[in-house]
């Protein structure tokens, strides 16, 4: 979450001129929309726009004499901060932000697109170098653990372990991240011969 006195927003009685200053002068997607410290909905460029064409006001009247309070959306939209993280993606994949708050509805400060796939980055290793390596198995009980076995029998260093569950397949792929070591046959060979179906193996 970006704290709230990190997080640029709008008055409940500010116009959409005010807001869409904003916008601009601070090159985001979307803002919150206060009442004092209470969360009252968001604003975007494109809530703007469609309400401008759907009034009957003329440019210089609807910039001027609209308040943001009145076209803003989301307004029963938002996390509580203890929402499961991979269900924020989902809910984040048709709007660029959603306001975090309390029981009171005290905004608190926001989540972003940016933010979640930054730490999906994060769950893959992405920004760290190492050795990549994607594989499958067949979807038994103690594989798992069958390969955490063989990771500490060669005392490999884990950046990031994924797995996906192809279920129609019955087939679990899974992505282990490493660093690089001289031992990558010796360990890949072991995978292989405990039953892993090495997919691909990628230096970064």
């Amino acid at each position: 979450m970006i704290p709230k006195s990190q997080c640029f927003y709008v008055h409940a009685e500010d116009s959409i001129e005010e807001a869409l200053e904003v916008l601009r002068k601070k090159q985001v997607d979307g803002l919150p929309v206060l009442n004092g410290d209470e969360y009252v909905g968001m604003i975007t460029h494109y809530h703007i726009y469609r309400n401008y064409f759907n009034s009957e006001l003329n440019k210089e009247e609807y910039l001027k004499t609209v308040k943001v309070k009145e076209i803003a959306t989301h307004q029963e939209i938002f996390f509580q901060g203890n929402e499961i993280f991979e269900n924020t993606l989902v809910e984040l994949k048709d709007f660029p932000l959603f306001a975090v708050v309390d029981e009171n509805r005290k905004f608190l400060g926001v989540v972003t697109r940016f933010d979640v796939i930054e730490q999906f980055q994060s769950a893959f290793g992405i920004k760290r170098p190492g050795i990549r390596i994607a594989f499958s198995s067949v979807e038994v009980e103690g594989r798992i653990a069958r390969l955490a076995n063989i990771i500490q029998q060669y005392h490999e260093s884990v950046i990031s372990l994924v797995t996906f569950d192809e279920t129609d397949k019955l087939v679990r792929r899974i992505i282990l991240k490493i660093e690089k070591r001289d031992n990558i046959k010796k360990f890949t060979d072991s995978l292989e011969d405990a039953g892993f179906r090495i997919l691909n193996i990628t230096e970064d």
